[in-house]
């Protein structure tokens, strides 16, 4: 990395914590989906004072998208002096609910010992401030680069990115013919590169009964008793039968080298009583009882096994237990996706990591899946990583932060792979 771009990126510290500031404070809380059109005008006014032609484009119709929450995106693309190689940075600008043990304000953004807090500091919207540093230093130390600079801010990455990286690859905006380098900042540690995600498949499972009267169970059928079966199965059967896969995919932390699978919810019965009534519940036998699964799997398993196993300790209980009746839904299926190591993005960050911090980086994978997996099997675009600042295991967590060193050793980074991948010989022109 040349002296004059590090010292760019360094001089433009306090704009990178306002900047990150100022997008934790933009509360775009996902569900539902709000103040997606804020952050993008917030962008948009950013990003064309530094010579960005920008497109908002609201994906109308995915999963979530209506006249109140419309699902907005930006795509902004600078273009060089000369013919090259895009690279394109995507963030997703959504982020999940506050929940609770907070001691700072969850959209405060404020800055103590070196961090920034709030909720998305971490995932993502200290990667996203980064690199629109790092592209904003390039573009000033080599005004004359080759190729094209893209940054984008998505929608509802964390309920599948539907509305946002999904939505704009099936428009073609990550065609390989128009973007050739994708880098997704996502907080995987500033010294490692993200190759790609475990699968992952969701499903709703409800089981049957029949209602009575809560004093005589035996004239109804209690549809909890039955998820109960399906649980005790998941228990002796499934849960044992995961924790002894393990993959050859360097899946980040060890636990998520084995298949897992969450039990997301459960409700049987009658619906939660309203917030304004207080009284008691009817004494009824439940006649229906729902949980929803979140099962991640290996690249080493096939989608198919992963859905025959469940279907199968299923009708195992159908054919051995009394009146078991079930409904599954499949939800959603998300198949694993990863990047060769020897691809172009993989080895320039790698050769970056090693200028910016005197190491060689680690290689690992996600344990949830993230936007590589559209850029993937929509966009056809292979050249994709993970790589930003922040550590995994904060997000989603209270008093989700992100170091301001972290942001700007990653910027660091980032700016070393446009000097690699956008200047004649690698950024060797000079110093």
């Amino acid at each position: 990395m040349t002296s004059r771009l590090s010292n760019s990126i360094a001089d433009r510290r306090d704009d990178l914590i306002a900047l990150t500031q100022d997008l934790i404070r933009i509360p775009t809380l996902n569900p539902p989906g709000q103040d997606y059109r804020r952050i993008c005008e917030y962008l948009d006014l950013r990003l064309r004072v530094h010579g960005f032609d920008t497109h908002l484009i609201r994906a109308e119709g995915t999963p979530g998208d209506s006249a109140k929450y419309p699902r907005w995106n930006i795509v902004a693309r600078r273009e060089g002096k000369y013919a090259g190689d895009c690279v394109h940075f995507n963030s997703h600008t959504d982020v999940v609910e506050v929940g609770a043990g907070w001691t700072f304000d969850p959209f405060g953004g404020q800055q103590k010992d070196g961090r920034i807090y709030g909720r998305g500091a971490c995932d993502m919207k200290g990667g996203l401030a980064a690199s629109i540093i790092a592209a904003e230093a390039f573009i000033e130390v080599w005004p004359d680069y080759c190729g094209a600079i893209e940054i984008s801010g998505t929608a509802d990455e964390e309920s599948g990115g539907y509305g946002g990286v999904a939505y704009l690859a099936e428009q073609g905006w990550f065609s390989p013919d128009r973007v050739q380098h994708v880098i997704i900042p996502e907080p995987l540690n500033k010294d490692r590169i993200c190759l790609g995600h475990r699968g992952g498949w969701w499903a709703e499972i409800e089981t049957k009964g029949e209602i009575a009267h809560g004093s005589m169970p035996f004239l109804g059928d209690c549809a909890v008793r039955h998820m109960g079966a399906v649980l005790a199965e998941f228990e002796d059967k499934l849960f044992p039968a995961m924790a002894a896969r393990t993959t050859e995919m360097p899946v980040v932390p060890d636990g998520a080298r084995n298949s897992t699978m969450n039990i997301n919810s459960i409700h049987g019965g009658q619906k939660e009583q309203a917030e304004d009534f207080d009284g008691l519940p009817a004494h009824c036998v439940p006649d229906s009882c729902r949980i929803v699964i979140d099962r991640r799997f290996l690249v080493e398993e096939p989608l198919d096994q992963v859905r025959d196993e469940v279907t199968a300790l299923l009708e195992g209980l159908r054919k051995s237990r009394n009146d078991f009746d079930y409904e599954i839904t499949e939800l959603n299926a998300v198949l694993p996706s990863m990047t060769d190591q020897e691809a172009p993005v993989v080895r320039t960050v790698a050769k970056a990591i090693e200028q910016v911090m005197g190491k060689a980086p680690t290689y690992v994978a996600s344990p949830g899946t993230y936007d590589q997996k559209h850029i993937d099997r929509i966009g056809k675009l292979k050249n994709c990583i993970a790589y930003g600042p922040g550590i995994l295991e904060l997000a989603h967590k209270p008093d989700e932060y992100i170091g301001i060193d972290d942001m700007i050793d990653s910027a660091s980074v980032m700016g070393a792979a446009l000097e690699t991948l956008l200047l004649p010989g690698g950024g060797s022109a000079g110093s």
